[in-house]
């Protein structure tokens, strides 16, 4: 897939019915030949779009027209170009603790949870959210600042508490702190422009964590993983989890990774998209929607339910 490609799919797979703001620009991106060419000086991993857009935001450009949107980027390309090398698209969508946890609840309790990519570690606290699942009655504290709503299709089972959880920890290549308000407004930035829940989820959410910082480990996580899950409390659990990561690595990373995964005690929750674990592929029971972008979510390779990129929606196989 080429870069105006990557583009137009963003729009109609993506943003489309979710921010109509993203969905025009890309799809006017994907057609503007002096746009894709600046964006194809740039390595293959930086050319996302929902890159692009974030820091456009974060530098304070226009996303409110094509026109302008386009005039401020050429302009402005040395210093859009400098930050999207800097800078990587490290959506942390504490929503999807809302699809992770049937499976979190399910595991003989309790947890040492280790996050892949976890960007500023905002799911790394499933245990300190509430959750409503369709009508059904919430389920964890009430007074918590994150209430997470979830759709619901299949026979998902609904669990009856919520994990506890006894030590967290989390793995990236570029951390964010929580505590930095440069990290938070980059946060911040990679929410689409009209999804104003998300971003008061997003900021409640970091209170959580800002009063109790996760630990995370700057590193690949080929190198880092094995290190952390020695270190996990005795009589806990280990579970590794991650969500959109695994596209960003090469595929032999990829295979190193899932290889270092099998040797692993515990287990081993993915989210990620239909293709990108072969067996988790091979497994699923029918084919993904082939017109949005959905997740996989599997248990130690062995695949669940399609889940909404965001944690909106469940569809339970």
């Amino acid at each position: 897939m080429d870069t105006a490609q990557r583009y137009r799919a963003f729009a109609t797979r993506e943003a489309h019915g979710h921010s109509a703001i993203y969905e025009e620009l890309a799809g006017r991106v994907a057609d503007d030949e002096e746009l894709i060419a600046l964006i194809d000086r740039l390595p293959v991993p930086k050319r996302q779009p929902n890159l692009l857009l974030a820091t456009v935001r974060f530098l304070g450009g226009p996303v409110t027209g094509h026109r302008a949107f386009r005039s401020w980027v050429i302009s402005h390309w040395d210093q859009v170009s400098a930050t999207m090398r800097q800078r990587r698209t490290q959506t942390n969508e504490p929503g999807r603790c809302a699809t992770l946890l049937p499976l979190l609840a399910s595991l003989p309790q309790p947890l040492a949870l280790i996050e892949v990519g976890a960007s500023a570690g905002l799911c790394l606290y499933p245990d300190r959210f509430q959750y409503r699942y369709d009508d059904r009655p919430p389920l964890g504290p009430s007074a918590s600042p994150v209430s997470l709503t979830c759709r619901t299709t299949g026979h998902m089972p609904l669990p009856e508490r919520l994990p506890t959880v006894v030590w967290r920890a989390g793995v990236d290549l570029d951390p964010l702190d929580v505590r930095d308000a440069d990290d938070m407004r980059w946060l911040e930035c990679l929410v689409w422009p009209e999804q104003r829940d998300r971003l008061d989820r997003l900021r409640n959410a970091a209170r959580i964590a800002q009063a109790e910082p996760p630990h995370l480990v700057r590193g690949d996580l080929n190198q880092v993983l094995p290190e952390l899950v020695s270190r996990v409390p005795r009589g806990a659990t280990p579970v590794v989890f991650h969500s959109a990561v695994l596209v960003y690595l090469p595929s032999e990373a990829r295979s190193v990774f899932t290889e270092t995964m099998r040797r692993m005690p515990g287990h081993w929750i993915t989210n990620e998209g239909p293709h990108i674990l072969p067996t988790v592929e091979a497994r699923l029971p029918r084919p993904a929607p082939p017109d949005r972008a959905v997740f996989a979510l599997a248990l130690d390779e062995q695949p669940l339910a399609f889940t909404g990129p965001h944690g909106q929606w469940v569809d339970w196989f």
